[in-house]
């Protein structure tokens, strides 16, 4: 049939209980009571999540784009003031 050398069946078998054997101490380690605990969230949940996300998304744009316009023009005003 195959040329299989003795033993890999036993090899192969042995490395799926493995992967099998975590699997089910998933949810019962170090991360078992996180998952217990997390669930999905309600509509209202998201809705408000959702505008925080987005409150801060613009925050750092205009943030940045303040950062920008120092650099495009008071930068050159304050070194053409100096003489550089």
């Amino acid at each position: 049939m195959t040329n299989e050398k003795p033993g890999i069946f036993a090899k192969i078998m042995h490395f799926q209980e493995g992967i099998e054997a975590r699997g089910q101490r998933f949810g019962k380690g170090k991360y078992g009571r996180v998952l217990k605990m997390a669930s999905k969230p309600t509509n209202d949940e998201y809705e408000k999540t959702a505008k925080i996300t987005g409150a801060g998304i613009l925050a750092i744009g205009g943030l940045g784009f303040i950062i920008y316009i120092i650099k495009q023009l008071v930068v050159p005003w304050i070194l053409g003031f100096f003489g550089s």
